[in-house]
């Protein structure tokens, strides 16, 4: 039984990773395109462009109610973390954790690219260019999310050869 207990203390917490990785993604889309490059807003493309304050408002509320759902991520992420920092120190578990990470970025684009900009059209990658170049956008950043999930699963296969057997917590 002491044995199955360390084996179990020593498991990596490759949800931990996910979550980090969706609101690492989350906050990239929200602090980057949303607010620095202003490319556009949560609902700029669903019929509330920003052309008076109180469109302006509406999308605020909206990209702050984006950024919260972020930071439950982040939130979720870091407890089942500390729920396994307590255990021994996991050498080999970097690859397992930046893999997970880039897992979960790719996600988030792949799902946010594919739900928000194409079947809800709630707003585009860069609603700063004409209309018919959106579409480009869109394309690059979901290719972008799934050479991250496809690199980061490389990564994490790659962390799960050098884990020991069993070792890793799905």
């Amino acid at each position: 039984m002491a044995t199955n207990q360390a084996h179990k203390d020593r498991t990596f917490p490759t949800s931990a990773g996910i979550f980090f990785g969706l609101g690492l993604g989350g906050f990239f889309d929200g602090i980057v395109l949303h607010q620095i490059l202003q490319w556009h807003h949560m609902l700029t493309s669903a019929g509330y462009p920003i052309t008076s304050m109180e469109n302006l408002r509406i999308n605020t509320l909206w990209d702050g109610l984006f950024h919260a759902s972020t930071y439950v991520f982040i939130f979720v992420g870091l407890l089942l973390l500390w729920r396994t920092s307590h255990r021994a120190h996991l050498w080999w578990s970097g690859k397992l954790l930046a893999g997970s990470l880039l897992m979960g970025f790719g996600i988030f684009n792949l799902v946010e690219g594919l739900i928000n900009h194409q079947i809800l059209g709630l707003h585009h990658v860069n609603e700063t260019v004409p209309q018919s170049q959106w579409i480009y956008w869109d394309i690059g950043f979901l290719v972008w999310g799934a050479a991250m999930l496809v690199g980061g699963w490389i990564l994490y296969r790659s962390g799960l050869e050098k884990s020991p057997p069993g070792a890793v917590k799905r």
